[in-house]
């Protein structure tokens, strides 16, 4: 009998499914109303038109039957992933094991038996009903029951270090460090890419923008992503080594996924990566239900990325807004307690002892009155200065600005390029000059500019310059050179 492979849908449903069933070809005959291997190779053979020709629905539905009738209800095995509870109640999820995955439901989830065993990562037994979902063409099972079959692979891994860190004490509170109140540098390590850094700098840019915000860009997910994250954190750790700033604060991130998306967080070597961090850190890693092994060891767990970044910097508004109130109430407590004071001076002048308390009390009056005046001075002062100096620090953010100092350095690089251009070409003119001055002295001086004009050099056979007329014999060969030869002679 031969089998072939029908797809039933391509696409999503409401909950992001999508399927490939296979299905025996002489079944599907029965279903459909014909059999293919009845059928004639021959288009024009008579039997082809008869075959009865079904609607989507129809067809969708004859499937459907099969499968609830031959199948039924069964038990099934796997590893749960993709977990979502709706508010209705009613939880989807996908159930899978090494070789293949099916969509699973279970309406009413929380009234059903065993729903606690349901969990990412979980290994479980599902007692279910296998169907079509006619809208979509969708296969997938509705669990009636399930039950925890032991941990999935990851789960497993994911409990044994979780067990493993803790027994060392690295989620211990008293290694904890505290947040600084008001950081002015913030380590951030995440993708470069997507919602996760854009929150976070909008959460900063809004709140506090004086802060400066720095980016290790890492990958999040993926192969060899747990090592990017972990050298992340350790380059921050030593800002002198690796030539960074030095941050106050770091916010280790990304967004929400599956297990297996935020699984380079569950990983031992970021683990101790955060665990050895000098910097206190928060970690925000995926959506409020989400919880990996970074969250447990680092100093502060936030539920999401845009929430770490509300809790690492104040609000300047705020800020601002508690200055105001201060500033109004320590101006009331000076001038109730200056009204009072002027009160009971007002009564000892009116006492027995006025004449000598009004001479005693003169000079303290003034003075009293110049530190009233002093004081209002100074709180303006020290509001205006204040405010100057979140001026400077609004203008100084503006400065560092990565896209401002990019354009700065690229300025100064094309500076450096036309200067080291025009040096060059200066230096390789010079020597040009100076390889031409020399080739003429050396032409001048040169023993062939002598032989042009009418001299000879005389040699021995030996070739040695003859100097003297000592330095020949009788009987002796000479070699004179003039400018176009040799003259060979013997002494006489």
């Amino acid at each position: 009998m031969v089998t072939f492979s029908l797809i039933v849908a391509v696409g999503s449903n409401a909950s992001g499914w999508g399927c490939c069933a296979s299905i025996k070809r002489g079944d599907l005959g029965r279903e459909v109303g014909f059999d293919l291997a009845s059928m004639s190779a021959n288009p024009h053979d008579d039997v082809v038109p008869t075959a009865k020709i079904l609607s989507v629905t129809q067809l969708l539905r004859r499937i459907k039957n099969v499968i609830e009738i031959d199948v039924g209800e069964v038990w099934v095995e796997g590893e749960v992933s993709n977990l979502k509870k709706q508010g209705s109640g009613h939880w989807y999820f996908t159930l899978k094991d090494d070789n293949a995955q099916i969509q699973c439901a279970m309406f009413g989830a929380r009234k059903r038996e065993g729903h606690q065993a349901l969990q990412d990562g979980a290994k479980v037994k599902v007692f279910a009903e296998a169907t079509i979902y006619e809208q979509r063409g969708n296969l997938q099972i509705i669990v009636l029951r399930a039950e925890a079959a032991g941990l999935g692979d990851l789960q497993a891994r994911y409990e044994a270090l979780k067990r493993k860190l803790q027994e060392e004490g690295l989620f211990d509170q008293s290694r904890k460090q505290a947040l600084p109140r008001f950081p002015r540098t913030i380590g951030i390590v995440t993708s470069e890419t997507g919602a996760v850094i854009q929150d976070i700098m909008n959460v900063i840019g809004r709140r506090a923008p004086w802060v400066r915000p720095v980016l290790i860009p890492v990958r999040v997910q993926g192969k060899g992503s747990e090592r990017e994250i972990a050298t992340a954190i350790r380059v921050f750790s030593e800002p002198e080594r690796f030539s960074v700033p030095r941050c106050d604060l770091l916010i280790v991130g990304r967004g929400g996924g599956s297990l297996e998306d935020l699984w380079s967080f569950n990983e031992e070597i970021v683990a101790r990566a955060i665990a050895d961090c000098p910097i206190p850190l928060i970690s925000a890693v995926g959506h409020e239900i989400d919880f990996t092994i970074a969250d447990f060891v680092a100093d502060l767990r936030a539920p999401t990325p845009s929430a770490a970044a509300e809790i690492a910097v104040p609000d300047g508004e705020e800020l601002s807004s508690r200055l105001q109130a201060l500033r109004r109430r320590l101006q009331q407590n000076t001038y109730a307690k200056l009204n009072h004071l002027q009160v009971l001076l007002d009564s000892m002048r009116r006492g027995p002892l006025q004449r000598n308390c009004a001479r005693l009390l003169r000079e303290p009056i003034m003075r009293v009155d110049a530190l009233r005046d002093r004081l209002a001075f100074t709180s303006q002062r020290n509001l205006q200065k204040r405010i100057e100096h979140l001026q400077r620090l609004k203008t100084l953010h503006r400065a560092l600005h990565p896209l401002l100092i990019f354009q700065r350095k690229q300025d100064h690089c094309q500076n450096l390029r036309q200067r080291l251009q025009q040096i060059v070409t200066q230096k390789v003119q010079s020597q040009q000059q100076h390889l031409t001055h020399l080739d003429s002295l050396l032409r001048t001086l040169g023993p062939e500019s002598s032989l042009q004009r009418g001299y000879s050099i005389t040699f021995d056979e030996n070739c040695n310059v003859i100097r003297s007329q000592k330095d020949v014999s009788p009987g002796k060969k000479l070699i004179t050179r003039v400018s176009d030869g040799e003259i060979h002679s013997f002494v006489e």
